[in-house]
């Protein structure tokens, strides 16, 4: 049994990031934790914890705001009871002290979040503190479009770094049972350099994990047309080690955790050391 952590803004409710965990849970059954913020905190998550180090609390959201977030507690677990879902509510949101959240990623498997609403403050930009959530989350993160369809294959980013290994053996360790359907580990190559990097050994090793893999190097600018190859792909989920080091993982990090996920199409899984 997995232990799945939803993170809400708390009043936007995400039906797609809940959709998915009722999924996952399906496939196998998963306690799930819902972390409700207040919009302010949300907001200031990441920025507020690194610069205290003791307990501190950041201001109120107004009155409806509450309300509204309640509501969306309440939907969630009314859900959760309806889909036979064992779960459980973060409780005493208004002392909330911010850098549990980042704790609670370090007892969790997965922090499944809804794209599209920390998108909806900033006009649509992938803004700074969802950049924050992918980089400091203890736990691998899958970011999902409020509209999708649920996975029936895998395309597993692949450009040599330790990052983009790590993240496809930590999706291998985290959804066994998504690695029986078809699944493309596709290499990203720079001019010049066009042979998989290391491929008998990733394909050793992703072929034990992955039954019906394909490798595919693909010869295109990643800045330019990545995020649109991929989000052609139906019913596909990607997997992306976020913060690779080598110019590769640059450059698939700029345009496949940014613009993949800013077109709400596909959902993501991140996984980072």
């Amino acid at each position: 049994m997995k232990k799945i952590l939803l993170a809400f803004d708390g009043t936007h409710f995400s039906n797609g990031a809940f959709q998915f965990a009722r999924e996952l849970n399906e496939l196998e059954p998963a306690l799930v934790t819902g972390a409700f913020l207040p919009q302010a905190q949300a907001a200031n998550l990441w920025s507020y914890a690194d610069g205290m180090s003791g307990p501190m609390f950041v201001p109120l959201v107004e009155e409806r705001n509450t309300e509204v977030m309640k509501e969306n507690m309440t939907k969630f677990e009314t859900l959760c009871r309806r889909n036979g879902m064992e779960y459980r509510v973060h409780e005493d949101l208004y002392d909330f002290a911010l850098p549990e959240l980042k704790a609670e990623t370090r007892f969790a498997d997965v922090l499944v979040i809804g794209s599209e609403v920390f998108y909806e403050n900033l006009g649509g930009k992938l803004n700074e503190y969802l950049q924050d959530i992918l980089h400091r989350s203890e736990c691998p993160v899958v970011v999902v479009p409020e509209k999708y369809n649920f996975p029936k294959t895998n395309i597993l980013c692949y450009d040599g770094s330790e990052s983009s290994v790590y993240a496809i053996k930590q999706f291998a360790y985290l959804f066994p049972e998504l690695t029986k359907q078809p699944t493309l580990l596709v290499y990203i190559h720079e001019d010049g350099k066009n042979e998989f990097p290391q491929q008998v050994n990733i394909e050793e090793l992703v072929s034990r994990h992955f039954s019906d893999l394909t490798l595919m190097k693909l010869d295109m600018s990643p800045e330019k047309y990545f995020s649109t190859w991929i989000n052609n792909r139906e019913s596909a989920l990607v997997v992306s080690g976020a913060f690779g080091r080598s110019a590769i993982s640059q450059l698939i990090r700029k345009s496949l955790v940014k613009d993949v996920i800013a077109e709400h199409k596909l959902p993501v899984f991140i996984a980072h050391r």
